[in-house]
């Protein structure tokens, strides 16, 4: 796992993309987006800059959450994706 905010952010759109192609789709099928983060305030603009490099207009619903502590040692964010090819 990569150690900095902006490497582990962009390493899980990266493979959230990767999972997309899978299936015939682009980040632009999200429809819905839930973040889990760990100390939130600490990287919250950097994550919402790179998380628009990947998301963009029309935006998914999304909600942020902040949390104390992510299953995986060292992780700073998770995300979760729901997307349609509709």
């Amino acid at each position: 796992m990569p150690e900095g905010v902006e490497d582990q952010v962009r390493s899980a759109f990266e493979k959230i993309g990767s999972v997309l192609a899978e299936a015939g789709l682009g980040h632009d099928a999200i429809v819905e987006m839930t973040t889990y983060h760990v100390g939130i305030e600490d990287h919250f603009d950097l994550f919402n800059e790179i998380r628009c490099e990947y998301v963009t207009e029309p935006f998914p619903a999304w909600t942020a959450v902040e949390v104390a502590s992510l299953r995986r040692p060292g992780a700073i964010v998770e995300i979760r994706v729901i997307a349609s090819s509709v």
